[in-house]
């Protein structure tokens, strides 16, 4: 018998229970795995909020992690017993067990620990999607990224230098405003004490942004919107302060884009996940991007995670310790 972090209700941090699961025996296709590390993700809070609704109560919430196969099901040949593998984008990952898909896994480099595998996959595959699938970033590519110090922020910022892109990047502090600056963003404006619409104007010279990656939602609209040339993107993949309102199609002057994607949709297809993970694997074992486990939590401490994440006080990846 393991032990998971169920949500019976939908609610506030306290609405996440230690408790004991039964995990059971992988089926066809399925495989099992001990899980070492999970990581954290603003989704993970729409989920237990109700915000994103799950398919039924109770749930185990987590969408991503890193672990070992301790057993495989009928039909599984790509994987092991004794493989190290990782996923992102798969329900269930706060629990010291698990069964999966197998063909949602990816086997995990050795040069890549576990806690980072778990810190990285979601966040990671969902800066590359945004960079590669998304918006194709090249050099010159002129990018407005909300919430630059956080997790899939601190990647956003080294992937954007190592293509060459200019990337602006707000930060909710003059600490944050270094971290994503010593992690290779262009530059910084503080959303607490400078007009952010404003600031892109003066550091592009009114050429504007080609693009807009937002995950901050309801404070961030329509700003994000203002900070875009004409025939821009605005990408809207999260909504930490709230869901954006409905608006009308007539705010998208200047002939504007805007989409609202998920790394499940860019990921759907067996080949697009391994492309995924494998461009993914290369930047970090390539040097080009860094991965900053910030914060740990035991897993059983789930809820504390989820306070000190909604109330942005966390930088760079989270990840709970199994």
């Amino acid at each position: 018998m393991a032990n998971a972090i169920r949500v019976h209700a939908y609610g506030g941090p306290e609405a996440l229970r230690w408790e004991p699961f039964v995990t059971g025996e992988p089926g066809p296709g399925e495989v099992k795995l001990a899980q070492r590390a999970v990581g954290l993700n603003y989704i993970d809070t729409y989920q237990r909020t109700g915000l994103y609704k799950l398919a039924a109560l109770p749930a185990v919430l987590g969408m991503e992690g890193a672990g070992e196969v301790i057993a495989v099901g009928a039909g599984v040949a790509d994987v092991k017993v004794g493989d190290r593998v990782a996923y992102a984008g798969v329900l269930g990952g706060y629990a010291e067990e698990r069964l999966i898909a197998a063909d949602r896994i990816v086997k995990l480099p050795e040069s890549i620990a576990y806690d980072t595998a778990a810190a990285m996959m979601l966040q990671g595959m969902t800066v590359r999607y945004l960079f590669r699938d998304t918006y194709d970033v090249k050099p010159g590519t002129v990018m407005l990224f909300h919430a630059a110090a956080g997790g899939v922020g601190l990647i956003a910022c080294q992937w954007a230098k190592a293509l060459g892109a200019t990337i602006i990047g707000t930060v909710g502090s003059d600490e944050k405003a270094a971290l994503a600056k010593a992690h290779g963003c262009t530059h910084t404006i503080n959303y607490r004490s400078e007009n952010f619409v404003e600031r892109v104007r003066e550091l592009t010279d009114g050429a504007l942004c080609d693009v807009v990656y937002d995950s901050i939602g309801k404070d961030t609209f329509p700003g994000s919107l203002d900070c875009l040339r004409p025939r821009g993107l605005w990408v809207s993949f999260g909504n930490a302060s709230g869901p954006v309102p409905p608006f009308d199609l007539t705010a998208l002057k200047g002939s504007l884009y805007a989409t609202r994607p998920s790394l499940m949709a860019y990921t759907a297809k067996r080949a697009e996940l391994v492309a995924n993970a494998t461009d993914l694997f290369r930047m970090v074992e390539s040097g080009a991007v860094r991965i900053s486990v910030n914060q740990r939590y035991a897993l059983k401490d789930a809820a504390d995670a989820h306070r000190d994440l909604e109330a942005r006080r966390t930088t760079g990846s989270s990840v709970l310790v199994v």
